[in-house]
This record gives C-alpha cells, sequence and structure tokens, in this order.
C-alpha cells in the first residue's frame, strides 16, 4: 500500500512540475496576435491527460496547484483571477464532458474555448464592462485551435501511455 502512495506522490509531482514547466515555456514564447490573454495552453495538456489518466478531483488538484504556481511566480493578481476563472470553467465543462464519452480532442477543444470564455468573463467583471466582449470570436478561434492542436498531443500521449501498461 505505501509504494501505492508514494507511486501517486511521484505522479502528482511529475505532472504538476511539467505543467508549471510548460506555463514557464509558454511565458517565454512571443505569441502576440493583438489580442492580450491569448496563448497556446499548453499547461492545460497535462491537465486533459491527468483528466483521463487520474481520478476527476486529482487532476483538478492539478490544475489548481498549476494555475496557482503559474500565476504567483510569472503573472500578477489579474492573471492569477483570470487563470483561475478560465481554468475552473474550462475543467469544470472538460469533466463534464469526459462523461459524455466525448473524445479526448472534442474535450480539450471545449476546454480552451471555454477557459478563453471565462478568462473573458472575469477581465468584464474586474473591468466593470461587458465592451470587451468584442475579444469573444478571437478568443473563441484561438481556443478552438489551441484546444484541437493540445487534443492531438492528448490522444497521442495517453494512447502510448496505454500502450506501456498493457
Amino acid at each position: 500500500m505505501k509504494k501505492s502512495k508514494a507511486k501517486s506522490a511521484a505522479v502528482f509531482g511529475i505532472m504538476i512540475a511539467l505543467a508549471f514547466t510548460l506555463s514557464y515555456l509558454e511565458s517565454l514564447l512571443p505569441l502576440n496576435i493583438g489580442i492580450p490573454g491569448v496563448k497556446l495552453g499548453l499547461a492545460n495538456l497535462v491537465v486533459v491527460i491527468a483528466l483521463y489518466r487520474l481520478k476527476t478531483h486529482e487532476a483538478l488538484f492539478i490544475a489548481l496547484i498549476r494555475i496557482l504556481l503559474a500565476g504567483l511566480t510569472f503573472g500578477n493578481t489579474y492573471s492569477l483571477i483570470y487563470s483561475l476563472c478560465g481554468g475552473l470553467l474550462s475543467f469544470a465543462a472538460m469533466a463534464l464532458a469526459k462523461k459524455t464519452k466525448l473524445s479526448i480532442i472534442g474535450t480539450s477543444i471545449l476546454g480552451g474555448t471555454l477557459h478563453n470564455v471565462g478568462q473573458l468573463a472575469a477581465a468584464a467583471v474586474l473591468m466593470g464592462t461587458a465592451r470587451i466582449a468584442y475579444y469573444l470570436p478571437v478568443l473563441l478561434v484561438a481556443g478552438l485551435l489551441t484546444g484541437f492542436l493540445n487534443g492531438i498531443l492528448a490522444k497521442i500521449i495517453t494512447d502510448r501511455i496505454k500502450r506501456t501498461d498493457d
């Protein structure tokens, strides 16, 4: 039994470290398309894989710790709030989508788009205006594209993990 707890702790540590590292790498990439907050969502790749390989509450723990670590290290109060709102909405939608047997790619697309919706909603509340909703079409397209690419990577990785488990 202790070996199982040790293995679980190691998996959590590795996944959190990987998600945090991907967040850092993403902060170094100059992705400037004229819309603030558009990112590749590389750290969400780890969350999607965790959602399909671990229990839902374990994947949520990884997502929250990653958001907090990245927000406190690379961001500010506002970026932390945006990330938490986007991350929680995204995670809730992905957890529900997984239960409906949506593919891992579809789940990732849903997560990518709703992450941007959650961030935009947080920004509208914090700024006290809904006028920033004009960003929504671009953010939806960005979330769709990054969610699709991350979903493909998540499928490849989870398929490989399954083969090594057999």
